[in-house]
């Protein structure tokens, strides 16, 4: 058996395609007319890549929009949409005040406390309680917790829904009386002799009238009505449909008509103003249902009930309600919802202006009151301005007290701060724009305890943020920043500044002393105290935007007070800062200023030490440590390698945790190596330093595999630099990861078996200019794979043909008499004139076609090593299931074999054997079989398909 020689050089020429200079770069832009579809003829079209032109069938957006705008929806579309907002609405607004607290409740409720004992009340016992309602109460109460109350009530709803679908009325019906007795745990409440139906609602409604619970007074709402209005749309169904049709379904008349009639003839005493003659509430909640088939003449009415509810909680949400029944009318006017913003408003404005003289009045509960009331509030600003033109505004804002007449909005007005708040959020951009600087007057003017005065001034930022560049922003910014230079709270300075920093750096006014302004304003309030949660959130908030304003470090570093406010700051809104300098640091190119790179080393620590490893996972761990890891990759000094090297040992002592950044090191270090080989100003020593260092930090690497990778860079970059002995060890050092590869516990299942087998390829090519060792043999690692693929478990009968396939491929380049390549000492070449005398071979480092020149016995280890992997060979591709996979790996070995070997009767016979077991396996139209059998008629004249035998 020989091998077969070969003229590298000459088969590359001869296989070299001819090259011509492009006219444009292949991955640059090309025109439109590089896109453009040719007709040929009026069947044939060439293709044609959507993503590459306009499209003929493509939406336009403006098209689109128009459509939608002009098309509106439909008055069914319009109550769906409305019923989700309520719902939706109902959903937060229990969410917002949810409470923990007991709930005293009726023991005379079974339904609510679910006693097995049933209480039957006598009529001593009724009329004991009509005389000592309070007692009666206190006696007969059971206490349990909010969240049992709510669970049970949600339950007995679907009861009386499901009693009712299954046309069990009566049942039904009861149930909504046991629903009133489970809410009813307020005390002293009369009695009133109703009908059943009309009952069970009024009593629902009547719940409402107490607030002594305030904090629960919401979610009661929100029970109460939701009862409510499932009875009323299903008795609402049922009587619509008796009294427009008869028993065979001819209609009778409309019931719109009837539901006028009836609304007309309620008391007059319903529609009375003031608080001289109160109103019932359950009957403003049953007018309420009745609206919803009325005219919308009779909202004015129901607007004037409102004002005979005493309580202003009750009141509020009486009038939340009036106008969720009221929406379900789709109607275009205005008028009552501005009579209801008025109405609260008054209520409010009395309440601010009351003395603090009892508990109940302190500035606490007022406080709790206000933020109850502002749900409804919110609700009615938002219809108020739904759909309202801009030009409708101006007489709106008049009609809510905000303005002489539509020219003079604004103006110094008494008005409510939280009215205001709201009345902000839904303003037009327009208004809000054009009116900014009356604005301001108006909330420096409203400053009362309903709401926080700070917030206004946020809003009224953030309004003026999304409107972009605009007129007279300067005296804007000017009045804001002296409202809050008397702001003693940082929180209150954070929140208002947050929203202005966006105009100003929009309004590119960054070379004013704004931004110095506002920095030296956060700075001198929070370098003295202890920085909490929301101001955390605020100035992450603030430092976000600068970060995303400014496009290079050099801007962002020389901000005023920059360092001073960011090292105050802790937590994950530090880390979110520091990933987003980081980030800013490794997207613009190599960092070459040491200053710079010492402060985003500091960073890159603090960002580290404020990683829990112990309790995030690993993806939250992953992009912290990716962009310390991109950073030390950027990190460039230039010709101070001995400051980078220095560098690099501070990060692997600084961040020994960061699996990633450990592979960076490697590979800096590595390139940093080469780096000095070129600039031929340092040492040897300098390199064997770097050699040392990455040497020292593969094995810290917990994965295997990566480990076999830096390995082998490693010593690539050893040997290219001259450091033979270097080389040697590092190789020896791969071969013994790969034989502990599947010793890691828990790790095989990990492995990447294809990466690994490209590894140990790549190992053999190294091998082919790593000198051999005279003492261990050339054929020392070798032989080490070749026993590594017989002993781990892990190599496939697949991926072990591919091993032994790169052994024959090593083996027959280590005879040539020339090799494809040398690793020339970049050193000594360098440095020619240090040795004077030296021929350029001798500056060299010989390859085993020198070392081992005429060694007959070099040629002969090389073909026993070949004799026994062939055998192997043979052996394994029997041994693979697969029969399209056996196929395969009898095509590759064989093409392996035929351009490695001379052809002799010996080779021939593996040729046929293996072309044999491809034949049986794979098609006859094969491409890779075709080809094969082309390559080997012509590099093996003589062959012919002869009987399969064994290398011996």
């Amino acid at each position: 058996m020989e091998f077969r020689p070969r003229n590298y050089r000459d088969e590359e020429e001869a296989l070299a395609l001819p090259r011509s200079r492009a006219v444009t770069h292949p991955l640059s832009s090309r025109s439109l007319s590089f896109h453009k579809v040719e007709v040929i003829d009026d069947e044939k079209i060439d293709f044609y890549d959507p993503l590459r032109g306009p499209s003929a069938h493509a939406i336009d957006v403006e098209d689109f929009q128009n459509d939608a705008s002009t098309t509106g929806l439909s008055s069914e579309d319009s109550i769906q949409v409305q019923a989700k907002e309520w719902t939706s609405f109902k959903r937060l607004l229990m969410q917002r005040f949810s409470s923990s607290k007991m709930v005293s409740v009726a023991t005379t409720s079974d339904v609510i406390v679910r006693n097995d004992k049933i209480y039957q009340k006598s009529s001593s016992m009724h009329l004991q309680e009509l005389d000592d309602p309070q007692k009666f109460a206190e006696e007969g109460a059971k206490v349990i917790t909010w969240q049992e109350y709510v669970s049970r009530l949600h339950e007995l709803k679907d009861e009386i829904s499901r009693a009712w679908r299954a046309e069990d009325r009566v049942t039904s019906l009861k149930l909504s009386i046991k629903a009133w007795l489970r809410l009813k745990k307020w005390r002293g409440m009369k009695r009133m002799r109703i009908m059943i139906h009309k009952r069970c609602k009024i009593h629902v409604a009547r719940l409402l009238m107490d607030t002594s619970v305030s904090q629960f007074y919401p979610t009661l709402f929100v029970l109460a009505t939701d009862v409510m209005d499932m009875l009323g749309d299903m008795v609402w169904e049922r009587i619509k449909r008796k009294a427009e049709f008869s028993e065979d379904g001819t209609t009778i008349c409309s019931l719109r008509t009837l539901s006028q009639a009836i609304f007309a003839l309620m008391p007059k005493k319903l529609a009375t103003t003031g608080s001289a003659k109160l109103v019932p509430l359950e009957s403003f909640f049953h007018a309420c249902e009745v609206l919803i088939c009325s005219s919308i003449n009779n909202l004015n009415r129901l607007v004037m009930m409102t004002r005979g509810v005493a309580d202003p909680l009750a009141s509020s949400y009486c009038r939340l309600y009036m106008v969720h029944c009221a929406q379900k009318l789709l109607t275009c006017d205005r008028e009552y919802l501005i009579s209801c913003t008025n109405d609260i408003k008054i209520v409010l404005m009395r309440m601010i202006s009351e003395k603090e003289a009892t508990y109940r009045n302190s500035s606490a509960n007022k406080r709790l009151l206000v933020s109850l009331m502002e749900p409804t509030i919110e609700y009615i600003m938002k219809c108020i301005f739904k759909d309202e033109h801009q030009r409708q505004v101006g007489n709106i804002l008049v009609k809510l007290g905000l303005g002489r007449n539509e020219s003079e909005l604004f103006g110094k007005f008494s008005f409510v701060s939280i009215i205001l708040h709201h009345l902000l959020k839904e303003l037009p951009n327009e208004v809000v724009s054009s009116n900014a600087t009356e604005i301001l007057h108006l909330i420096e003017s409203c400053n009362d305890y309903s709401f926080d005065q700070c917030l206004n001034y946020r809003l009224l930022g953030f309004r003026l943020g999304e409107m972009g560049s605009q007129m007279n922003i300067n005296a804007i910014i000017d009045k804001v920043i002296q409202v809050v230079a008397h702001f003693n709270s940082l929180d209150k300075y954070l929140k208002v500044v947050d929203a202005y920093v966006d105009i100003v750096l929009q309004n590119q006014m960054t070379e004013d002393s704004y931004l110095d302004a506002i920095l030296e304003g956060i700075s001198n309030r929070a370098c003295n105290k202890e920085i909490d949660e929301s101001e955390l959130g605020s100035l992450q908030s603030i430092f976000s935007k600068l970060l995303a304003h400014f496009n290079n470090l050099e801007d962002i570093f020389a901000l005023n007070r920059f360092f001073e406010i960011l090292d105050v700051m802790y937590g994950s809104s530090r880390n979110i800062i520091n990933m987003y300098i980081l980030n800013i640091a490794t997207r613009n190119g190599h960092i070459h200023d040491p200053a710079t790179i010492q402060l985003l080393l500091e960073i890159s620590q603090s960002l580290h030490d404020g990683i829990d490893l112990f309790n995030m996972k690993d993806n939250d761990i992953q992009q912290p440590g990716h962009l310390i890891s991109r950073f030390v990759q950027m990190v460039d000094y230039g010709i101070e390698m001995e400051h980078h090297l220095t560098f690099l040992v501070e990060c692997r002592a600084a961040f020994g945790s960061i699996e990633e950044l450990k592979e960076t090191l490697v590979h800096s270090c590595n390139c940093l190596a080469i780096k000095a080989m070129k600039e031929a100003k340092k040492h040897m020593n300098f390199v064997k330093s770097c050699i040392a260092f990455s040497e020292v930090t593969i094995p810290s690497i917990p994965a295997c595999h990566k480990q076999l990778n830096l390995y082998l860079e490693t010593a690539e970059v050893a040997l290219v630099c001259g450091l033979v002995s270097h080389s040697d060890g590092l190789i020896d050092s791969a071969v013994r990861c790969l034989q502990t590869l599947d010793l890691m516990d828990g790790f095989q299942m990990l492995i990447d078996v294809e990466a690994v087998l490209s590894l140990i390829q790549k190992l053999c090519s190294l091998l082919v200019m790593v000198p051999g060792d005279p003492e261990r043999g050339a054929t020392f690692i070798p032989k080490s794979l070749l026993s590594l693929v017989s002993s781990q478990s892990w190599i496939t009968p697949k991926v072990r043909t591919r091993i032994l396939c790169a052994i024959i491929s090593l083996s027959a380049t280590l005879s040539q008499n020339k090799l494809p390549y040398h690793p020339n000492n970049l050193e000594c070449l360098n440095l020619e004139h240090a040795f004077d005398g030296f021929s350029l071979l001798s500056k060299k480092i010989l390859g085993n076609d020198l070392l081992f020149f005429g060694d007959s016995s070099y040629l002969q280890d090389l073909v026993s090593l070949s004799e026994f992997v062939l055998k192997e060979l043979c052996d394994v591709i029997q041994q693979e299931p697969s029969q399209a996979a056996r196929g395969s790996m009898a095509l590759e070995a064989c093409n392996c074999i035929a351009s490695s070997f001379k052809v002799n009767p010996e080779i021939l016979c593996i040729c046929s054997s293996l072309i044999e077991t491809a034949q049986v396996c794979l098609s006859s139209n094969n491409k890779y079989l075709q080809s094969t059998m082309e390559l080997l008629g012509q590099n093996l004249a003589s062959f012919s398909a002869a009987p399969s035998i064994s290398v011996g």
